[in-house]
């Protein structure tokens, strides 16, 4: 038998890996063997593998041998992950092509086109593992937005909410104004941008006298409820408790004292526009302070502004920054680089917003479970490498309440209905909605469930044990 010179992978790996699915040696089922079991970490049911899930599946499927080898009933178990916003821009970007919008078709055709997209292109990471020679046992593969597992993520939701650790509220969050949705932290992106920095003279109530503030966004100056200064600051200390006006609106605001601000950046002056910034918003809740939204969801201004109604944000910044130069209280602008935070699917540029989101209640999950952290702390839960204890225990020491409701249609829709006077009931169907309604003349058909779906990580989580 003549043996090639040159190693062919095609036909040496398909010829082995494909005897290897004939004679089911990757098969799992109940016996009397000890069980070792891997649930494999979803990729996106949209990507292709990268360098990061060759390393991590080749360890996987490393450990999967070895405990096969051992004498284990081993059993690795695949799938997808349905990735909510990443699915979704796929599929609107391909209605896009059509000449179609999601508003166009409504939502129950838009997710037809989204399982049509999932089964045609959702295969091509599964098949890629296969290609690595994954030892998965591909009869168990499961996918998130399977019927079984949906039905976990909701009846967890409901669970949670009847515990106190789920509620509906107005926080700041990240928004995407061209996806139209709220995002994680970790879907916004930071790069630097060259900016200006634009410093702006605010008059005095009563007053020749002046306060200087420096800012990159002019366009949200209509929305400023106050200017702070830092109480030790030896230049303002005299006007803490005055009023200035600001400019383009006219508007009557106190100057404040806060911790927060920085002496040494810009003019030592902050102007406070709550609803445009997470830290002017701590700010404003300090101090009471009114916070006016100058931005549409799509960040366009909004009426409440009162001024560039209907232009878009970074347009409003250029006519803002002009008309302050006219009125003559635009002192000079500086060139500066700027770490700006863009949508890491749609590339649009975040906003924080104040929108009504739901969220997990953190800090009262930590409270009554501490164990989460303390097991870890003790050694109970050990890490490999070590130094990520240190991380985990800071993550959880600054934990913050979990937005996870996001403006999409692919995905687990909150299980939330509503009467048309405006009671909330959480239930996983109207039918069991309509049981629980205090107006017992309503129908089912009377209700009308909450248009947002989950964050895609409130059924990843559920994934190991689902």
């Amino acid at each position: 038998m003549e043996i090639s010179t040159k190693y062919n992978p095609k036909g040496i790996e398909d010829k082995w890996y494909s005897q290897w699915l004939d004679n089911k040696l990757f098969s799992s089922v109940p016996n009397d063997k000890p069980a070792y079991t891997i649930v494999i970490p979803p990729p996106n049911v949209t990507g292709i593998l990268h360098m990061g899930h060759m390393l991590n599946n080749t360890i996987q499927d490393i450990l999967i041998r070895r405990a096969r080898m051992r004498g284990y009933n081993a059993c690795w178990v695949p799938g997808t992950d349905h990735a909510s916003i990443a699915t979704e821009t796929k599929v609107v970007n391909q209605l896009k092509e059509q000449g179609l919008s999601k508003k166009d078709i409504g939502r129950d055709e838009f997710l037809n086109h989204a399982f049509d997209w999932k089964d045609k292109y959702g295969g091509i990471i599964l098949e890629q593992l296969k290609k690595l020679g994954c030892s998965c046992d591909w009869e168990r593969t499961r996918f998130t937005m399977e019927p079984d597992l949906s039905e976990a993520v909701i009846d967890t939701f409901i669970t949670l909410h009847k515990q106190g650790y789920i509620y509906h509220g107005t926080r700041m969050i990240n928004w995407d104004p061209l996806g139209k949705t709220a995002l994680s932290d970790e879907e916004v992106i930071y790069e630097e941008q060259n900016a200006k920095l634009y410093y702006v003279k605010y008059k005095l109530v009563d007053s020749d006298e002046f306060i200087s503030v420096a800012t990159t966004r002019p366009e949200t100056i209509m929305g400023d409820t106050a200017v702070c200064v830092h109480p030790e600051d030896e230049r303002y200390k005299h006007l803490v408790g005055k009023k200035c006006i600001v400019p383009l609106v006219n508007r009557e605001v106190p100057i404040i004292a806060d911790d927060y601000i920085d002496l040494e950046f810009g003019t030592g002056a902050l102007k406070v526009t709550p609803a445009h910034d997470i830290n002017d918003y701590k700010i404003g809740q300090r101090h009471n302070l009114q916070a006016i939204d100058v931005f549409t969801e799509d960040g366009k201004i909004s009426e409440a502004a009162q001024v560039y109604i209907g232009e878009d944000r970074f347009k409003a910044r250029k006519l803002s920054a002009r008309d302050l130069e006219e009125l003559g209280v635009l002192i000079k602008t500086e060139d500066i680089i700027n770490k700006v935070g863009t949508s890491e699917r749609s590339k649009a540029v975040v906003e924080p917003r104040l929108s009504a989101q739901w969220f997990v209640d953190m800090k009262k999950f930590m409270a009554d479970h501490p164990e989460v952290l303390d097991n870890v702390l003790n050694d109970e839960i050990q890490f490999h490498p070590a130094k990520f204890k240190n991380t985990y225990r800071h993550w959880l020491e600054n934990i913050k309440d979990w937005c996870i409701s996001r403006q999409l249609w692919w995905g687990q829709r909150i299980p939330a209905w509503y009467t048309p006077t405006g009671e909330t009931i959480i239930a996983k169907t109207a039918e069991e909605a309509i049981a629980q309604c205090t107006d017992k003349s309503l129908n089912a058909s009377d209700l009308k469930q909450d248009e947002d779906v989950l964050d895609t990580w409130f059924s990843s989580w559920l994934w190991p044990i689902s």
